[in-house]
């Protein structure tokens, strides 16, 4: 199985990637493209299935169409394993770390708490006639009218709504933990809609600069993890599997190690998710964070704790200002985007005194890449928990830890 989904073999000497297939089947395929020396192809027929092929419940799901879960044809505990074997590879082929390093900090993937309707939230883009889906292999919109991954109530509000507006690119449906639903219209243009609504819903637009603005309802979402409550504003990165988030802070606090007295950094720290946990341990939390709603969530989230010093601006610039005065903190956790760390964060977390990282990534080839690079920078790797937050999908999250 390769990394992004699709499963690898080989015709005559070139690596053919092709999707809803499993390791060990017998495969009649069409080749469709060619990129960098690889094949890509379509499965025409299948000659001998795996024991661990099952029948997908979507009926979007198959070849040429949805491709937002990719592997629904396979029984959940194989997709476990699987996810396990891609980040192994990717950490030994793009990361070039030992053998065995990778087996003695590599843990088995924890399981998903739930394995359907899992997901509080769902983006979709539009087709060429306007119409809203998710994107399928190979290219293109799959006008969906189910997924099993998403909750209900996001699906029936799709259903209900009259969504002819031009100007938005992509849409994103959410639900709170309060079970209140929002839309969420990404722009290409500052062009304001005409709305009614005769639904119990809030709806918000986020402008091409990322600026939010509300039209309808409230401008937040309500969401809570292990009891405790967070504001989330519209643009605002939030996880979908709100219900796989409380097992994510679990595995960061036990990977921080923090004892009382001791200082942490929360890097990339969103709307405080982190450092609420982090504040209850550590005698001082540092958050920072790029996205201005964001912070202002934090600040709200994070209002009951004196000991939250809360940052806006850029993780690079801040690393920058913290190693120029010298700060040090004995614990940090970096929570980047898929496309991992930047060159720029990678050389402050070099220079800064910091005792134990925590890296979370949604992404086995980046975090790889910042593997190889934080060992060469001095940091030891002493473990690796992936946790399933996407079932039938290939997308793995991983809580690395690392010391000096």
């Amino acid at each position: 199985m390769a990394h992004g989904g699709r499963g690898l073999g080989w015709y005559r000497g070139q690596p053919v990637f092709v999707p809803y297939t499993l390791p060990g089947e017998s495969i009649t395929v069409e080749i469709t493209g060619e990129r960098k020396k690889a094949l890509f192809a379509r499965g025409l027929r299948l000659n001998a299935a795996s024991a661990d092929r099952v029948s997908p419940p979507c009926p979007h799901f198959g070849t040429g169409r949805c491709w937002g879960c990719q592997w629904q044809h396979i029984d959940y505990p194989a997709q476990l394993l699987l996810k396990q074997d891609v980040l192994a590879d990717q950490l030994s082929r793009l990361g070039k770390l030992p053998d065995a390093l990778i087996e003695s900090a590599l843990r088995p993937v924890k399981p998903a708490p739930a394995l359907w309707q899992y997901n509080s939230s769902i983006s979709l883009g539009r087709d060429q006639n306007g119409d809203w889906g998710l994107r399928r292999e190979g290219g293109g919109i799959e006008t969906i009218g189910e997924c099993h991954i998403a909750h209900p109530d996001l699906l029936n509000l799709l259903a209900q709504v009259d969504l002819d507006y031009a100007t938005a690119r992509r849409l994103t449906l959410r639900r709170g933990s309060d079970g209140k639903l929002m839309l969420i219209f990404e722009l290409d243009a500052e062009e304001a809609p005409e709305l009614s609504a005769d639904l119990p819903l809030s709806v918000n637009l986020i402008l091409p600069d990322r600026e939010p603005v509300n039209l309808i309802g409230d401008a937040q979402s309500q969401i809570e993890i292990a009891g405790r409550a967070f504001r989330v504003t519209a643009g605002a990165y939030m996880r979908p599997n709100i219900s796989g988030i409380e097992a994510l802070v679990a595995e960061v606090m036990r990977a921080l190690r923090l004892r009382a007295g001791e200082t942490a950094l929360d890097l990339y720290a969103g709307v405080g998710i982190y450092s609420a946990f982090m504040a209850q341990e550590a005698a001082l939390v540092t958050l920072v964070e790029s996205y201005p709603p964001a912070v202002s969530d934090a600040d709200v989230n994070l209002g009951d704790f004196e000991t939250i010093d809360v940052i806006e601006g850029a993780v690079e610039a801040a690393l920058a200002d913290m190693v120029a005065e010298g700060a040090r903190y004995d614990a940090a956790v970096v929570d980047p985007p898929s496309a991992g760390l930047s060159r720029e964060t990678m050389t402050g977390l070099a220079r800064l005194v910091v005792g134990r990282l925590v890296y979370v990534s949604g992404d086995p080839a980046s975090l790889a890449r910042d593997c190889r690079q934080l060992l060469a920078d001095g940091f030891r790797l002493r473990g690796l928990q992936p946790l399933d937050l996407a079932p039938h999908t290939s997308y793995i999250t991983t809580v690395a830890r690392f010391e000096r």
